[in-house]
């Protein structure tokens, strides 16, 4: 059962792809940062493994004390688990190699599909304030990821530019629409970002028409395109925004911040002079 609704509550945004490689990350990152950006107070939750969102964040494997994974096992770890980043307004809970243990510890829990959304929609979660919480998902429909779509208000799907691009979108549509059979019943698509996008590319341009042909008004108009900046900016553990603010991948994040934010009927609070 989702927990009773209270508009305080961040809204919870998953964003995945059980494809790897796709951008799934660096749109956590970045559009987690063009939200803070806007005056917002944003929570990422690393959900991966890999930990690739909370090394992108400047978060030292040395100071990941207290993980997603044991915000799984123990809810009141809450306060633990929230880590301040460089980035005024962005938190994240972090995640280490120990999150891939998960599948196995998890999955004799009678409630394993639904401990993140104890985990998060907490009534103690509510005093931090969090505007939105965006899951950076595993690149697989696993356990995990089922985990956050049952949290989640909505998904955020990264799409690449490439090959093949739509046929693996079904099977991720289809998960989706058994959790919102199963476990979630409000759980909708928050929109495709289509993401390497070479304008100079006749198969970008394909992927594109397929995608809003099929997809439609799912797709934001925002196109995140290859950038070399955008390719660097993790290796210095900081999002592009801050990397390289006047790139083309970060306008492009900001571009698509904002479109989101519409989307959203959302505005960023009225600063006090």
């Amino acid at each position: 059962m989702r927990h009773a609704a209270n508009k305080k509550m961040a809204k919870i945004i998953s964003i995945t792809n059980q494809k790897g490689g796709v951008g799934k990350t660096t749109t956590s990152i970045n559009l987690a940062a063009g939200l803070a950006e806007s005056g917002l107070k944003i929570l990422i939750v690393d959900l991966d493994p890999q930990g690739n969102a909370s090394t992108g964040l400047g978060i030292d494997v040395s100071v990941r004390t207290t993980t997603i994974f044991d915000l799984l096992l123990d809810p009141s770890h809450l306060k633990e688990a929230i880590l301040d980043t460089n980035i005024k307004g962005l938190s994240v809970i972090p995640s280490t190699v120990d999150l891939s243990s998960a599948e196995f510890e998890l999955v004799s829990n009678e409630k394993r599909s639904s401990l993140l959304l104890d985990a998060l929609r907490q009534d103690s979660m509510i005093a931090y304030g969090f505007d939105y919480i965006l899951i950076d998902c595993p690149p697989s429909l696993s356990l995990l990821t089922v985990n956050a779509m049952v949290a989640s208000d909505s998904v955020l799907i990264p799409l690449q530019s490439e090959f093949f691009a739509l046929e693996g979108l079904s099977q991720l549509m289809l998960t989706v629409r058994e959790v919102r059979k199963t476990a979630n019943t409000d759980l909708r698509i928050e929109g495709i970002v289509l993401t390497m996008f070479d304008q100079r590319n006749n198969l970008s341009l394909q992927v594109e028409q397929d995608a809003r042909d099929n997809l439609g008004e799912l797709v934001f108009q925002v196109k995140i395109p290859r950038n070399v900046r955008l390719s660097e900016a993790p290796s210095f553990s900081m999002p592009v925004l801050q990397y390289d603010s006047l790139s083309k991948g970060a306008m492009a994040y900001r571009a698509l911040t904002q479109e989101f934010l519409k989307n959203n009927l959302a505005t960023a609070p009225v600063k006090e002079v």
